[in-house]
């Protein structure tokens, strides 16, 4: 598949006030690729919860790590995606915890990788989960 837009990347540390930076990514996307309402919040949902894990999970909160966000869109201008990559040794996606099963329904984490793949057109783990990619049609 050929690439309508280069590929554009934001690199920042693995600092939870560094998520202010990923919001404005998404916000001046927006703008740039004039995106929907329900897809917009689709990815901000999405790429905010897998910058957090990315910073907090992946990166341990080493703030000396960073996280990397990079987006291309198809030559028709309809699937947006996005690569999301941190610097740690990545996690076993196949084997998550059911967020919505009784007993995890009270706990406070563990609904990131959840919502990633219900609100995405497609998510794909890489580099032993130190990689994901997530696409949107738009």
């Amino acid at each position: 598949m050929q690439l309508k837009t280069d590929v554009k990347t934001i690199k920042f540390a693995s600092k939870p006030e560094n998520i202010s930076i990923v919001e404005k990514f998404i916000d001046d996307l927006r703008g740039e690729l004039n995106i929907g309402d329900d897809v917009y919040g689709n990815i901000l949902i999405s790429l905010t919860e897998a910058a957090n894990n990315a910073m907090l999970h992946g990166n341990d909160a080493d703030e000396n790590k960073t996280v990397e966000i990079s987006w291309s869109l198809d030559e028709r201008g309809k699937t947006l995606s996005f690569i999301i990559k941190d610097q740690g040794p990545g996690f076993d996606y196949n084997n998550l915890p059911d967020p919505t099963a009784p007993e995890n329904l009270e706990r406070t984490s563990g609904r990131g990788v959840f919502l990633m793949l219900q609100l995405a057109d497609m998510v794909v783990f890489s580099d032993k989960g130190a990689t994901v990619e997530m696409q949107f049609r738009l």
